[in-house]
């Protein structure tokens, strides 16, 4: 079987099961991430080369560097595909596919996966609902959609991952004055209405255009309130056959249908208006979910989709057919928070239903499972009362690295 050879770029410590399943289908690894990231846990015993970008900022690399180092690795090894593990690296490894002519998802679709601005235009072109928006180039636009769209309104980065960098407004001088602390970078932001109401999101897999898995599941506590308020982060899995399920999987399918996604994994967010219960589209992305949200989707499926996108992406590489199997039908319950201990005790949230216990530095995280939807919520009631009254610790917006 000849060996592919695929460059996994990533800025953040994630997509173990990805390179480990790709090595194990016969394929090398070559692993391009951040210089502070090197002596993470990365499957090594799957990755035959590794380079390290310095970063400028947070996430930010130089990417005349990482084009200069890119056509050094091309002139000894043949690049199959090129694959980015976080929502940072879209925009990286699509700015590679172009520049090298690389098979993959190019600079115009990925804006619809990375720019918030541009998912929302081609929303709208596509008749689906997305709270009322606009860009903030020109004081004058920005004024006429504040007199029409009654506050509070979002101020959000057009290119941030998660709710980083978000703010709500509540007035047309705090609104200016916001926009005038942003100075050149005001082009970066977009404004938006805030929609009340509950957030859903939908994980997925799609083969040849055709959307081959989909989860759909509830925050209960979204990652804007906890990026911004500190707690809880949690989320449970909607039953395949209730109406939720349905709506999401519908909506989903014109979103990534109208978005021109052909293969790969995404993560998509949606809103259910509490005034008029319509779904509204939030914003998308052309990857596994953050936040552990992976684990949630596997405990209720059986399907691990860092591995299913592996096999895609093999498939793809090989003109091979590819098949997943039927997913499972459990609930599945996740909940994350910030502690004050580097581990935290499991040993008094352990229960039939607790299926795994998530290793992270200054977090507790549990994932559960069970036939009944009941007992998952009763289970996510119970541990986040006791890490409130217990072990919560709370950090300043910006310190958070939940992303989902």
């Amino acid at each position: 079987m000849e060996e592919k050879i695929i460059v996994c770029i990533s800025c953040y410590y994630k997509g173990y099961d990805f390179m480990d399943e790709m090595k194990k289908l016969g394929n090398k690894i070559i692993l391009v991430t951040s210089e502070n990231l090197k002596e993470k846990n990365w499957p090594w015993h799957a990755i035959e080369e590794a380079y390290y970008m310095p970063e400028l900022k947070p996430s930010v690399w130089n990417l005349e560097h990482l084009i200069q180092g890119f056509s050094h690795l091309m002139k000894t090894r043949k690049i199959d595909a090129v694959v980015a593990l976080d929502d940072y690296d879209v925009e990286k490894a699509a700015l590679i596919r172009e520049t090298f002519r690389i098979p993959g998802m190019g600079q115009t679709t990925h804006r619809y996966f990375r720019d918030k601005l541009a998912m929302r235009q081609k929303a709208k072109e596509s008749d689906i609902n997305v709270p009322e928006f606009t860009a903030v180039f020109n004081d004058d636009i920005v004024n006429d959609f504040v007199d029409r769209t009654p506050p509070p309104w979002v101020l959000k980065p057009r290119s941030e991952a998660s709710a980083s960098g978000i703010k709500k407004i509540t007035s047309k001088e705090q609104l200016f004055e916001a926009l005038d602390t942003l100075g050149e970078e005001r082009h970066l932001f977009l404004l938006e209405s805030f929609k009340p109401g509950d957030v859903y999101h939908v994980d997925s897999l799609t083969f040849h255009k055709e959307i081959v898995f989909t989860s759909a599941s509830r925050y209960l506590a979204p990652p804007m309130q906890v990026s911004h308020e500190g707690g809880v982060f949690r989320s449970k899995t909607l039953g395949r056959d209730s109406e939720e399920f349905k709506a999401l999987e519908e909506v989903n399918t014109r979103v990534l249908s109208g978005f021109g996604l052909i293969n790969g994994a995404t993560h998509t967010e949606f809103i259910r208006g509490k005034e008029d219960g319509k779904w509204y589209f939030l914003e998308t992305s052309s990857r596994v979910g953050g936040a552990h949200i992976p684990d949630l989707v596997e405990a209720s499926s059986g399907i691990n989709i860092w591995r299913e996108w592996a096999r895609i992406e093999d498939a793809l590489l090989r003109g091979k057919s590819y098949h997943i199997s039927p997913p499972a039908g459990y609930y599945s319950g996740l909940i994350v928070a910030l502690i004050k201990d580097r581990e935290p005790d499991y040993s008094q949230f352990e229960c039939e239903e607790a299926v795994k216990f998530l290793p992270i530095d200054y977090h507790v995280g549990i994932v559960y499972k069970s036939p009944d939807a009941d007992i998952i919520q009763e289970r996510l009631d119970s541990a986040a009362k006791k890490i409130h009254t217990e072990m919560l610790n709370i950090l300043p917006p910006k310190s958070s690295k939940l992303s989902s």
